[in-house]
């Protein structure tokens, strides 16, 4: 079979190289002077980075990374890893896949000299940004990095870029899919949705109207081209997505959505991860609780640390019993599918069916 001459990039966060100090301080400088992650201007950026978070950050989210941390590496590469093979099993050795980072190993540059180095002929690539909703920190700064490397290095390629997916009926179908045992086998009182925070201004900074999120009441139920680009607005209506699908309304259990991760003392979205936590069992007598992370596509340190060690201790020293955390889609057979779904589209290659 003739080779493609399209290749297919999947994107995510990336991780430090291990769960050393010297690694985090690597990997987190790179990350935190991203200007679309600390939106600052770059000396007051650089001197936050420097002056307050790198001389002590190292040392604690290395002890963090080491709890989660798996033979293989960092979860997160690890499971990116597996899906990438998986999804060259079912698009086939004619079509390169690879996989970059946005701060670490391997780079969105390294994941582009991958995919020419298969075949130095390639004209067209499909970039997969690995997040489901649209944010400045996340999928905007991957369109930025990705343009600044080909651009420079491969001019000459053609790029087209995945939309937020948040609301793609495949994704919300693979999603539902991964909560789904975990809310039918276990006798929860609530369900957490639980996605990354992110500042307040920088919900601001992206409404194209200039005057309506976080600006008219009730916001991200209003009707407006705003929605096109606000996290806020795609995270709820995931969880909507979700709930529809899932026909939670009819559950005997409750569930609601929340913001984890918050950095500095700057208003983020609210309510947080923690403290709904902690509420939960304080103040609605919540005894068992899961908790799903739609922000992420693979499990991370977020997840499998954050919410899976410090969220449970918090939520049982707050007098709850038990708190389940249910896993990403990472490589699931349905997530695999929708990739292979959206590529085969963008390649105009028939899926064959199975007889």
């Amino acid at each position: 079979m003739a080779q493609s001459n399209t290749g297919i990039l999947l994107v995510n966060l990336g991780s430090p190289d291990s769960y050393e100090p010297a690694d985090l301080k690597v990997y987190l400088r790179e990350f935190l002077t991203d200007k679309r992650v600390i939106d600052f201007p770059a000396p007051i950026r650089k001197t936050i980075v420097e002056a307050f978070i790198l001389p002590f950050r190292p040392k604690e989210s290395g002890e963090a990374y080491e709890l989660i941390w798996w033979d293989e590496g960092s979860p997160l590469i690890v499971i990116t890893q597996r899906v990438i093979d998986k999804l060259k099993q079912r698009l086939g050795d004619d079509i390169p896949v690879s996989m970059g980072m946005r701060y670490g190993n391997p780079s969105i540059e390294a994941g582009f000299d991958e995919l020419m180095e298969k075949n130095p002929n390639l004209d067209r690539v499909f970039l997969i940004p690995l997040y489901p909703q649209y944010a400045m920190a996340t999928t905007e700064t991957v369109i930025e990095k990705a343009k600044e490397v080909w651009q420079s290095k491969y001019p000459n390629l053609q790029v087209e870029f995945k939309d937020a997916f948040y609301d793609d009926p495949d994704y919300v179908k693979a999603l539902g899919e991964s909560i789904r045992p975990y809310i039918d086998e276990h006798d929860i009182d609530h369900l957490l949705f639980s996605y990354h925070g992110v500042p307040e201004r920088q919900i601001k900074k992206r409404d194209i109207t200039g005057d309506h999120c976080l600006k008219c009441e009730d916001c991200c139920n209003v009707n407006s081209p705003a929605h096109t680009f606000c996290y806020r607005h795609q995270d709820l209506m995931t969880t909507k997505n979700a709930a529809e699908y899932l026909d939670l309304d009819s559950r005997d259990f409750t569930y609601s959505t929340a913001f984890q991760s918050k950095l500095g003392i700057d208003p983020w979205l609210t309510p947080a991860t923690d403290a709904e936590l902690v509420r939960l069992a304080e103040e609605e007598g919540v005894k068992k609780v899961a908790v799903c992370c739609p922000a992420f596509i693979s499990d991370c340190i977020e997840t499998l640390e954050e919410i899976g060690i410090r969220g449970k201790e918090d939520f049982v020293e707050a007098g709850g019993e038990d708190l389940i955390l249910i896993p990403c889609v990472n490589d699931s057979d349905l997530w695999i599918d929708t990739l292979e779904k959206w590529c085969a589209e963008k390649l105009k290659v028939k899926k064959v069916e199975a007889a």
